[in-house]
């Protein structure tokens, strides 16, 4: 499986400083933070010719794809909250490198990171289905009219 890495491959989780790893940190959580709001955008798009479908074939396929969003959101919801935790074990870690078991955060830093990237994968498969969807609907249906509005 390929996987989105904004890092160097190797050991560079084990052997980088934690103010590095920290601003990374940083970077998915800006990341996800609009992955959130481009979820909710799809969701709003998906909602809004919801109402006008009236072939089955076409409900059953926004249904499916609307709770694939919804699961996304609620992932993406988890990461973010899995993300300020590490954040703030990474800000713990800088101020006191001796207390912590920096082995462990950096095992913890891994497989976030490794989250994401799949989050990420399936986030932009997920956006794909929406768009072919709305554009298979709005074709089939006639709903040319709306996208008027």
């Amino acid at each position: 499986m390929e996987n989105y890495r904004t890092r160097p491959k190797g050991n560079y989780i084990q052997n980088t400083e934690w103010e590095e790893l920290y601003v990374l940190t940083k970077h998915w959580k800006s990341d996800l933070t609009f992955y959130k709001q481009d979820l909710c955008f799809l969701h709003k798009l998906l909602n809004k010719y919801f109402i006008w479908i009236t072939k089955k074939e076409n409900l059953e396929a926004v249904k499916s794809i609307g709770q694939s969003i919804l699961n996304d959101k609620q992932i993406g919801k988890e990461l973010l909250k899995r993300v300020d935790e590490h954040l703030t074990h990474i800000a713990q870690t800088i101020d006191d490198p001796f207390k912590h078991d920096t082995r462990l955060f950096r095992d913890e830093h891994q497989a976030l990171e490794d989250d994401i990237s799949k989050f990420y994968k399936t986030v932009r498969k997920n956006r794909k289905q929406v768009f072919s969807v709305t554009e298979h609907i709005v074709d089939s249906e006639s709903l040319e009219h709306l996208l008027r509005d």
